[in-house]
């Protein structure tokens, strides 16, 4: 792995990064024009500065995403990053199945990096990812925290579906507001869009390992190759490879 700092991002991956930069971009104008609608009808939106409990779940992204975070990290983030990508694949190891990965995700890997928890602030804020832009809560923090669920009788969850049916924005099953999930699905489709026209390859997959990946010499020249085996082998050879973690689609 490159040394935190030392390896700088080609300027060939803006042709990757500035699509989805301005999906981004686009997403933010149309999200605040959705919000300012939902909130003037009487809707509610409990996230807000100092929210952080949905910071400790895992998180699928492309790796143009990767490329515009990694761009922004301090060193001493870069090597947080990659401690939290080595932790994540640890997990992907040895659980059983998705729900006891995503359980002991957020249990044991923990919250993000980037999170300061002093705050509740992201500290790339700018340079995060769709996942982390598009989740809004139609629910008290509560209900997005570790464990609330599993902690319920069976009469609470009985009332929270039937609370969750009647509050508008939600899909009517969990309470995340629906309509600004859907509205960022034209930055994944930017995203691999870019990375087909200039890589000939797409690379989804965990973000912090994606991040981590952004940064290794090895990996990135093979990718922008289109040689999705090599960039594989790449990620092997830095102990960064899991197929729940990274595809490579050729």
């Amino acid at each position: 792995m490159t040394p935190p700092g030392a390896f700088h991002l080609p300027a060939a991956s803006d042709a990757v990064t500035a699509p989805v930069q301005q999906a981004y971009d686009r997403y933010e104008r149309q999200a605040g024009r959705w919000l300012g609608s939902y909130e003037a009808r009487g809707g509610r939106v409990f996230c807000g500065a100092g929210c952080f409990q949905c910071c400790n779940m895992p998180i699928r992204v492309s790796l143009a995403e990767a490329l515009i975070t990694a761009r922004a990290l301090d060193p001493g983030q870069e090597v947080a990053v990659e401690q939290h990508a080595r932790a994540a694949l640890d997990n992907a190891r040895t659980a059983r199945d998705d729900e006891e990965y995503v359980r002991r995700h957020r249990q044991e890997v923990g919250f993000c990096p980037l999170l300061d928890r002093a705050t509740g602030a992201c500290t790339q804020y700018a340079a995060r990812p769709t996942r982390c832009r598009d989740t809004f809560s139609a629910f008290p923090a509560v209900y997005c925290e570790a464990g609330t669920w599993e902690k319920m009788t069976r009469r609470e969850r009985a009332e929270y579906r039937r609370e969750v049916a009647r509050t508008p924005g939600t899909d009517g099953e969990w309470h995340f507001i629906a309509p600004l999930e859907h509205l960022s699905e034209p930055v994944w489709v930017a995203a691999a869009r870019a990375m087909r026209a200039e890589w000939n390859l797409e690379v989804w997959g965990d973000f912090w390992l994606l991040t981590t990946l952004a940064r290794d010499a090895q990996f990135m020249e093979r990718v922008a190759r289109g040689d999705g085996r090599g960039a594989w082998k790449a990620a092997a050879q830095a102990g960064l490879a899991h197929p729940a973690l990274l595809e490579i689609g050729d």
